[in-house]
């Protein structure tokens, strides 16, 4: 079974970061769980790094035109195809995603050692984003119940 760090991330997001988890384990006994699960190590350390990494940028103010657009660069766009752009596009059109918010999502997409991002993937990338950003309680709800309604069961 090939894993990759967003199977971690996202298996951790569905088990662990559930509003009504009543035990707040620490990270020795959730990478347990995750090896206990299949998952590779290198890729739960990887996975920690990610979180680690997305709890530290907090969104930085950004001073936006209204009239201007956001240009991927090369690496960016060979990342996300045109239906994620798309859709990014969509959500911040929406109100859904500030342009901050659009650039740490963008910052955690390319922080993934994968070639692509499907739609959905993105779709679950936005959700860890919008749950780690205070204030963004309107817009993850909104999204969280965009992606479970579309997900049939458990993805692991």
């Amino acid at each position: 079974m090939k894993e990759n760090v967003l199977d971690v991330l996202m298996y951790l997001f569905q088990h662990y970061m559930d509003d009504e988890a009543d035990d707040d384990p620490d990270r020795e006994s959730i990478q347990t769980d995750l090896l206990a699960a299949g998952f590779p190590s290198r890729e739960i350390q990887q996975a920690f790094e990610w979180l680690d990494s997305l709890t530290e940028r907090q969104t930085v103010p950004l001073t936006v035109n209204p009239s201007s657009f956001r240009i991927y660069v090369e690496p960016e766009a060979a990342k996300l195809d045109v239906e994620c752009r798309g859709f990014l596009l969509f959500l911040e059109q929406s109100g859904v995603l500030g342009s901050e918010t659009r650039e740490l999502v963008i910052d955690r997409v390319m922080a993934l050692q994968a070639d692509e991002i499907g739609l959905n993937q993105l779709k679950w990338i936005i959700l860890m984003v919008l749950f780690n950003q205070p204030g963004q309680e309107e817009a993850y709800a909104w999204l969280q119940d965009l992606v479970f309604d579309e997900v049939p069961g458990y993805l692991h």
